[in-house]
Formats: C-alpha cells, structure tokens, sequence
C-alpha cells in the first residue's frame, strides 16, 4: 500500500492562490498526448487547471504520474506554471499516462492507453487534499475512473462540501454506464456537447424532442442544478433546474489551428465565472470566446501567459485580484 509521502507536498508561494472562495479541486488524468510529430502533455483536468491558475484562481490538481521521465517533465511543467503541487502522487510502478492521437480529416482520434498511473489514485491520500483545502469546487470527468482512482474520487467527493462539475468528455472504449450514472448523480453542473447529450439521453431512456427538452429529462432525473452545452462554431447554451435557458450564438471558426482541448478552456471560463460570481449570460460569452481563441493556437494549453492577457484585462481581472 501506498504512503502519505507519495504525495508531493509543494505549494504556490503567490498569495492570490490561497483563496479558499478561488480553490478548484480537478480530479483525474495527467497525460501526454503524443501526435505525430509531437508529444504535448495535457488530460481535461490538467488543462483545466492550467487556465485557472493563469487567470487568477487557485487550482490543485489530484491526480498521479509514473517515476519516470514523463512524469518528471509533467512536475516541472507544473511547477513552472505556479500550480499548487500538493495533489500529485507518484507511482514506482506503472506509467505516466499517454494516449496516441491521429489527425484526421474529421478530426482526431485518440488511442487511449490503459493501466496508467493516473488509474491509480490513492483513495486516502486524495481524501486528505480534500480535507486540507475545502475546495469550493471539484472538477472530474469518467476517463479517471476505469480503474482504481473510482474509489479515490468516491473518498474525494464524500470528503469535501463543494459544487461538483462534471465534463463528461466520452471517449471510446472507456464508456460504462455505470459510472456515468454515478457521476451524474454527484454531479450539479454538467458540461457536455450536443452529440454527448443525445448519446447520454439514449443510453438512460430520456425522451425529448429537441435537445433542450432532453437537456431538461436529464437536469430532472439526477438532481442537476445546470446543464452546460457546448455546439463547437455554433456557439453554447445552458439550462437550469428552472427550466430557464441562456445561450450565446456562434458563427462560424476561422483561423483554426486545433481544436484540442478547446472544451478543457470553455469548461475552466465556465468555473471561473461561477467562482467569480459572473451574470451568467457574460459567463456563457467568456467561455465561448476563450474556447474560440484557442482553436487559434497550436495545443491544448497557451505556452505563456501572454495569451490571457487580452482576457484579464477586458474581464478586468487585474482590479478584482486576478494575474496580470
């Protein structure tokens, strides 16, 4: 079994990131996409937290890499973002994750591997991250809980009084029905696209005859507070447990370099608005915008902050304790 020293105990030295009302528990895989000519590190909750931290909240990731060089690389990647490493567990034993992606004229596909460190996050050790921060929200998806890291996210979430997000990213073969019930029983807020909507509301027999009447069977059988739905160029729109619907219109993408990763920045914006307490149709706008500009760029995090900064100053971030 596992030991408390695993975890790696580093935290950020910047004040701003200490805010418990800014604190984002994101749960799950860390991972190395490997493209053709390229390995780029990422997993949704890694990108996640990349974004938050670069606007000014205070993510921790929960997550577990391999001793190796991979996982290494993945620290100092980090560490040189300002993240609070304290989540981190390292495993002598199986790998840092990696999932193979092919470029298509479709789009990619992604080779996800199994048995990676990541399946394998310490129950007890995420517990304790849990009740050492008091996270005002916690991020996860389903990929993370193939294998061992369930049980790590069941401790987590039974731990912690927080809002819980779910992103729920589908990815093939890695879909249990199981699971899915699970976390959207845990779940209030629940960010997926139009095709995984449709795909969730015939695997649970929820009718409806447009997407948001089925959005509303889906809010109405596990208890959402929200639905978040993102339509890729056409824009996103949201429904509540009230019934009420906010959108905001897309046009068409231009300029796109990758569209990877883009859902991972919509869903950090989206959090990041609630954190801020944003009106919820100037929260919808920002994630849409922010998943738009990084389809102009190549890969899933912006490699400085420079990117954001645009951002933090037209949301005014820098007046409201945010990074400059």
């Amino acid at each position: 079994m596992n030991t408390p020293s695993e975890a790696t105990a580093m935290r950020s030295s910047d004040d701003a990131f200490q805010s418990a009302d800014q604190t984002v528990i994101a749960f799950g895989e860390t991972l190395v996409d490997q493209f053709r000519d390229r390995n780029v590190l990422g997993g949704a909750p890694f990108n996640v937290a990349c974004h938050l931290a670069a606007l000014g909240a205070h993510p921790v990731l929960v997550t577990r890499a391999g001793k190796d060089a991979l996982g290494d690389q993945l620290l100092r990647a980090m560490g040189k973002r300002g993240l609070d490493l304290r989540g981190v567990q390292r495993d002598p034993a199986r790998p840092t994750g990696r999932v193979k992606v092919t470029e298509t004229a479709r789009g990619h596909t992604f080779d996800i591997l199994p048995e990676q460190a990541y399946d394998h996050i310490h129950a007890s050790l995420a517990r304790m991250v849990g009740l050492s921060l008091h996270p005002k929200m916690v991020y996860f998806g389903t990929l993370s809980q193939r294998g061992d890291s369930r049980r790590a996210l069941r401790e987590l979430l039974g731990t912690v009084d927080a809002c819980a997000f779910l992103d729920v990213n589908l990815r093939d073969p890695w879909v249990d029905a199981d699971t899915l019930r699970w976390s959207l029983r845990q779940a209030s807020v629940v960010k997926l696209n139009e095709d995984e909507l449709d795909r969730i509301c015939n695997l649970f027999s929820l009718d409806g005859a447009t997407p948001q009447a089925r959005a509303a069977a889906l809010v109405s059988s596990f208890a959402l507070k929200r639905v978040v739905v993102t339509r890729g160029g056409a824009g996103a729109w949201t429904l509540d447990a009230a019934g009420r619907i906010e959108s905001v219109a897309g046009v068409p993408l231009s300029g796109v370099v990758d569209t990877v990763g883009a859902g991972d920045g919509f869903a950090a914006v989206f959090m990041f608005g609630m954190l801020r307490g944003w009106p919820l149709a100037d929260t919808l706008a920002r994630a849409d915008a922010f998943a738009r500009a990084l389809c102009g760029i190549r890969g899933a995090v912006p490699a400085t902050q420079d990117f954001y900064r645009p951002f933090i100053h037209d949301w005014k971030l820098e007046t409201e304790g945010g990074r400059a």
